[in-house]
């Protein structure tokens, strides 16, 4: 296998991996809530411990992606992702599952922009929505079989024991990652040069060209956090569900969002190559997936009906999804030699997103008890995600006959 092909069956591996690390505890919701007596708003907290050093480990492990490498960064990202998913398993209250999630934050934080940054030096430009489809496709595989694999877990042993489980794939895959990964150092040196061999691009430079991109990756994280919290709760409460169905129509409906992803980027390589244009190619897909994704979410929070409610919350996710290749292929596109930091700005945003929602539906359903708030509350949010797409690419110069890559072709 080449190095390419390493490189991005490594990365599937560990978006796989590390999303299920990341949503499992959302399928063990209702087990745990009740063992621990935790109510809704407690969970809320859980959720949100894990988003604020993910939000923060962003910027600082693009940082470090980009300074130590991705095989030392993933490394030790890898350890710490499997520890702190098995202490998960071991928390005996509120205080110790927050802890948990505190450290796996903080572990997984640095990954997804480190990994960003090892296919920005062994992906051509034409290639990059792929990669990004493909490996965020395989995070969003690991969200559909996760419930599935949660209840057989619980089943054969308890919800502490898939914790375990769980932490020990990852301590596994971070082995894996450290006995294979490898670059030809001239080769990746060739493709993260900045445009016209300026040297190093400054953080600030980074930081400037990605910020307007951080509010749109917000509202995508918004949603998407809504559905990875919250999906099992919402289907146990309102629809009365076992954790056996629930697990059914979850899988179903993360199941969609691995379509979408590797659709969207295909989509966006081919609009790429058609017409050079990122305006097209990237923050065009992202806008048709805000809009379509309201096509469907609307309706859904005026239907009563489980499966009608499951295709369409299953619809809007599929076009959601459409949003991931096009975000995360902005960074490599826009600053290839910075890719792992310019992705970690634009993330920032998606980990403020996962502080802020958890917190709000949880206290929303816990002074309610409404459940369908959950995304309710998402509709006004994907409006906010579709006018600010329109907005960046206007003040960014997006047009139809902007370059295609801007640094760093």
């Amino acid at each position: 296998m080449t190095t390419k092909g390493k490189v991005l069956a490594a990365s599937c591996l560990m978006y796989f991996l590390f999303y299920m690390d990341r949503v499992n505890i959302s399928s063990l919701a209702p087990i745990i809530s009740k063992e621990l007596q935790l109510n809704a708003f407690q969970l809320g907290i859980v959720f949100s411990a894990f988003a604020y050093p993910y939000a923060i480990f962003q910027i600082i492990g693009g940082y470090m992606g980009d300074r130590l490498g991705p095989k030392a960064t993933l490394g030790l990202c890898g350890l710490l992702v499997g520890v702190a998913t098995i202490w998960t398993g071991l928390a005996g209250g509120l205080v110790g599952l927050v802890c948990a999630r505190t450290l796996l934050g903080a572990a997984e934080g640095p990954a997804f922009p480190t990994a960003t940054r090892a296919l920005a030096a062994v992906m051509p430009p034409a290639e990059r929505g792929f990669a990004q489809g493909i490996t965020h496709s395989s995070s969003r595989l690991g969200n559909a079989v996760t419930p599935a694999v949660v209840a057989a877990l619980v089943a054969v042993s308890s919800w502490r024991g898939s914790f375990v489980t769980f932490g020990l794939c990852s301590l596994a895959w971070t082995l894996l990652w450290l006995a294979i990964y490898r670059t030809d150092k001239g080769a990746e040196q060739a493709a993260l040069k900045p445009v016209s061999g300026e040297g190093e691009v400054p953080f600030l430079t980074v930081f400037k060209r990605v910020r307007p991109i951080t509010l749109i990756d917000f509202c995508y994280g918004w949603v998407l956090w809504t559905y990875l919290n919250w999906t099992p709760l919402f289907l146990a409460h309102q629809y009365k569900l076992d954790l056996k169905h629930t697990a059914v129509f979850a899988t179903g409906i993360f199941f969609a969002g691995v379509i979408g992803d590797t659709l969207g980027g295909l989509i966006s390589d081919y609009l790429y190559k058609r017409y050079r244009s990122l305006g097209i190619s990237r923050l065009g897909v992202i806008g048709a997936g805000f809009a379509l994704s309201l096509v469907f979410i609307v309706p859904m929070t005026f239907i009563s009906d489980l499966v009608t409610a499951a295709v369409l919350l299953s619809a809007a996710f599929f076009f959601l999804e459409f949003i991931v290749s096009p975000i995360w292929s902005l960074p490599m596109d826009l600053m290839p030699s910075r890719s792992g930091t310019a992705s970690g700005i634009m993330n920032f945003g998606f980990g403020m997103a996962g502080i802020v929602s958890p917190l709000v539906i949880g206290g929303l359903v816990n002074w309610t008890g409404n459940w369908s708030l959950a995304f309710s509350t998402s509709i006004a949010i994907v409006v906010c995600g579709l006018v600010a797409t329109l907005v960046v690419g206007s003040r960014m110069g997006f047009g139809k006959g902007a370059p295609a890559v801007v640094v760093g072709a």
